[in-house]
């Protein structure tokens, strides 16, 4: 074909042919004419092509050429009997090079012709299985949203709380703001006034309470939840049905759908943790296109939504770990790629760093701010917090130190308080120690001196210096310096504080501090104290009322006034013990004046009565800067563990959570036997736990038959396998074993994001073993034996879920004998072990 072409174009007539073919019939052609003349020819070509590149934006002047490089040079050749080569001049393989450089050229020309896309173009790209797992979701947890219309469980405490956001009042809680938020900002829009009280489990609500609306916040987030874990399974590499068996497990588990259907934080909490890892698995795309807007997206989206995670609940801190690992292991990986400098390593890592820093801690002290701009009139446990930031509420401690002296003098009247842990203050009444313990040790017999958690009228001391008799504030006033020698009487009975060398009632190794009482015995008073001031620098060394942070230490001994934290028995009215410690520099031994006067009256018995009838004028609240605030709401809610109830019946421990054996009761009807308990789908639940035993089976067994060189798996299957393991089997132990080493109250939906991670892990293993029959196996009839089996433990998990739904819904009025009837009992049994 191509010779049949070289020859037709060979035989067309042009002038340059016909001179050739004349020199042909006179003379023998001469070689280097005819390499001359084929040089010519080819950068005439050379011209053409450069003319046909264009601008992009016009087509050529000229057409492009009928013949190629080589084609040129052959025809040239046909031409001439004897080609010689020339140093110096174009071969066969130039020529060829320039012909696929005018082809690239060519290409470039027609990319450029094309229109470019708008920077601000946008593709709407709906995936319909997400949108269908979204929709059976929502239709799940919204089926009947109002019922029942009483609180439910932690109902009681969120439900609270968006009334006190309704109503500016100060509230505590040892857990971030950020899903309490979300619910009061439903509750605002829907129109809430705060007013209804939440006083106890299973209380109707009246007209008054949003109650769809304030459900509808979990409920949403909930249902948000399902796709995202659908997609998070696509990301690690199963496919579309595994991912729908993942989300199908969760949707109809018993115990997700109450957690995400009421006023509680775990559907909030596993969403914002789940999203932060979908986008970071996705920011593994962008590796080839760094700093891009995509990169960039992925990173910041992660950031934020882990961040939220754990602006829901501290718990979400460990979603935020495994984000950051993941993210880790990719930038080694990234370390040991040669075409990555060292500076772009180092670009990456303060990218990567600078995000994750400054995103979720800008969202957290946001959040905070928010929170304390809201919450500025005083509220009913604002007495956790220091007098100073009690002070800067309007209407609560405000109301006390709003008018009170500043400097603490010699005559002054105070109440110290007890300013880190247990609110309480320095406390002494007429009662004395007993004179021998149960344990046989005898105690001073003096009266005691304990801190009480209330206020009372026998919190109130008067300072005294050791050199003045009168108790009165008097001219020229004598303030108390850092490092001034006191002492401090008892208002009420005007006995002072002591401390001798007497082991304490409940601390034995500690000393016994009192009110001196003179016995006429051996034992003389020891009631020196030395004034440490621990923020001396800002009060120029003066002791100030509220604001000074001070430690009393006896001058006897050395030792510091501590709170112990252990509580007297009966004889001492179950008030908590205060003692010495020679270990001065602790919290407990931090005191602080909270309320403060100056003694006008020198008469005992007219103090005595000034005393008591003592009541404060509320006025204009005291400032406070947001940074001061905000640290000590950390410091109160790290080492406050409110949640703490000992004893509680529905408590339950880690190692019950694998197998299900305590639910938790939370709520039943007033009016009938309609109930609703917190109880998991059994099947998933079991499933779930079997899941984890095979795939840690399976991998074990896979990794020491790869030590032996059998090699079962195809490397893309086993880094899949692998990826399972460190993405949701690594998640579900951060989640899980830190429990063991937590010192509180523990409840099964604590369990519930590990739960989520292992129910991703159960449908990543049932996937795999359809591979190992299918492909592994070679066993195509066993694998739809496999498949159905798959289908009849799904059916199983539908009736479980229905069977169980009306004490998740709550909508059924039971009657005693379906509650006590054989079929209801043995599930029941089965699923809490009763």
């Amino acid at each position: 074909m191509d010779t049949v072409v070289r020859n037709r174009k060979n035989n067309k007539s042009s002038p340059k042919n016909e001179k050739i073919k004349k020199g042909k019939e006179d003379t023998t052609p001469d070689p280097d004419d005819m390499l001359k003349k084929s040089i010519e020819k080819l950068q005439q070509l050379n011209e053409n092509i450069s003319r046909d590149s264009g601008d992009g934006e016009s087509a050529p002047d000229t057409p492009p050429p009928e013949t190629s490089p080589d084609e040129a040079m052959q025809t040239s050749s046909d031409s001439a009997s004897t080609p010689t080569k020339v140093p110096g001049t174009p071969t066969r393989k130039d020529t060829k090079q320039k012909s696929q450089t005018s082809k690239k050229s060519k290409i470039k020309t027609s990319a450029k012709e094309q229109p470019l896309n708008s920077p601000l173009e946008l593709n709407l790209h709906l995936d319909g299985m997400s949108v269908m797992i979204f929709t059976v979701s929502f239709l799940t947890r919204i089926f009947r949203l109002e019922s029942p219309k009483g609180i439910v469980f932690d109902e009681l405490h969120y439900g609270k709380y968006a009334g006190l956001y309704m109503q500016n009042t100060f509230f505590f809680d040892s857990q971030p703001p950020l899903g309490k938020q979300l619910i009061a900002l439903a509750a605002y829009l829907a129109g809430f006034d705060g007013n209804f009280k939440f006083d106890r489990i299973g209380s109707p609500y009246d007209m008054t309470v949003p109650v769809s609306a304030m459900r509808l916040v979990p409920s949403f987030f909930g249902s948000l939840l399902m796709p995202t874990v659908y997609n998070v399974m696509l990301e690690l590499g199963v496919s579309h049905y595994a991912g729908a068996l993942a989300t199908f497990l969760m949707i109809f588990d018993n115990a997700i759908l109450v957690q995400s259907r009421f006023m509680l934080m775990e559907g909030i909490l596993m969403f914002f943790g789940m999203f932060g890892l979908l986008c970071i698995l996705k920011f593994r795309h962008f590796y080839k296109q760094p700093y891009s807007l995509p990169w960039f997206g992925c990173l910041i989206m992660g950031a934020a939504s882990l961040g939220a995670a754990v602006c829901v609940r501290y718990f979400g801190i460990f979603t935020f770990i495994l984000g950051v690992g993941i993210l880790a292991k990719d930038f080694w990986t990234m370390v040991g790629d040669r075409l990555v400098s060292d500076r772009q390593l180092l670009g990456h890592f303060l990218t990567r760093a600078f995000i994750f820093i400054t995103i979720p801690m800008a969202l957290y002290v946001t959040c905070f701010c928010i929170h304390l701009n809201m919450l500025y009139k005083a509220g009913p446990n604002d007495n956790i917090m220091t007098s100073a930031f009690q002070a800067s509420l309007e209407g609560g401690l405000a109301a006390i130190v709003a008018n009170q002296p500043v400097k603490v003098l010699h005559g002054s009247q105070i109440t110290l308080r007890h300013t880190h842990g247990r609110t309480c203050w320095l406390h002494s009444h007429d009662a004395v120690y007993p004179v021998k313990y149960p344990d046989g040790r005898g105690s001073s017999h003096q009266q005691q001196v304990t801190c009480y958690s209330y206020k009372d009228v026998n919190n109130w001391w008067i300072v005294k210096k050791p050199e003045i008799e009168e108790l009165v504030v008097s001219e020229p006033h004598e303030p108390i310096k850092n490092g001034d020698i006191i002492e401090l009487v008892h208002g009420l009975t005007s006995r002072l504080l002591n401390a001798h060398d007497v082991a304490a009632a409940m601390s034995p190794h500690n000393q016994e501090v009192a009110a001196y009482i003179d016995y006429n015995v051996s034992m003389p008073a020891q009631s020196l104290w030395r004034v440490d001031i621990l923020n001396g620098d800002a009060t120029d060394g003066y002791w100030h009322a509220v604001e000074s942070q001070i430690r009393l230490i006896h001058l006897n001994s050395s030792q510091a006034l501590k709170f112990s934290g252990r509580q007297l028995p009966d004889w001492g009215f179950r008030q908590h013990e205060i003692v010495t410690d020679k270990v001065t520099d602790q919290e407990d031994t931090i005191w602080n004046v909270e309320e403060h006067r100056y003694t006008r009256i020198d008469d005992k018995k007219e103090r005595e009565k000034d005393l008591i009838r003592t009541e404060m004028i509320p006025m204009e609240r005291k400032n406070l800067t947001f940074w001061n605030k905000f640290y000590e709401l950390q410091y109160k809610m790290l080492f406050n563990n409110q949640e703490n109830v000992a004893g509680h019946m529905y408590a339950s421990e880690p190692l019950d959570w694998l197998l299900l054996k305590r639910g938790v009761a939370y709520w039943i009807s007033s009016n009938s036997n309609a109930q609703i308990h917190f109880l998991g789908n059994v099947v998933t639940w079991l499933s779930g736990t079997l899941g984890l035993v095979a795939y840690l089976g399976l991998f074990v067994l896979y990794l020491l038959r790869r030590q032996r060189a059998c090699y079962d798996l195809p490397d893309d299957v086993w880094n899949k396998f692998c990826t399972f393991g460190e993405v949701l089997g690594i998640g579900y132990a951060i989640h899980y074993f830190p429990y063991f080493l937590v010192d509180r109250t523990l409840f099964l939906h604590h369990y519930m994001p590990a739960y989520m991670f292992k129910l991703c892990l159960l449908a990543a293993v049932v996937e795999h073993g359809h591979y190992l029959i299918a492909d592994y196996l070679k066993a195509p009839r066993l694998a739809k034996v496999y498949i159905g089996a798959v289908g009849l433990w799904m059916a199983s998990i539908l009736y479980v879920f229905w069977v169980f739904s009306p004490v998740t819904y709550g909508t059924v009025d039971l009657t005693a004998d379906q509650v006590l009837s054989l079929a209801w009992r043995d599930t029941w049994d089965l699923i809490i072990h009763k």
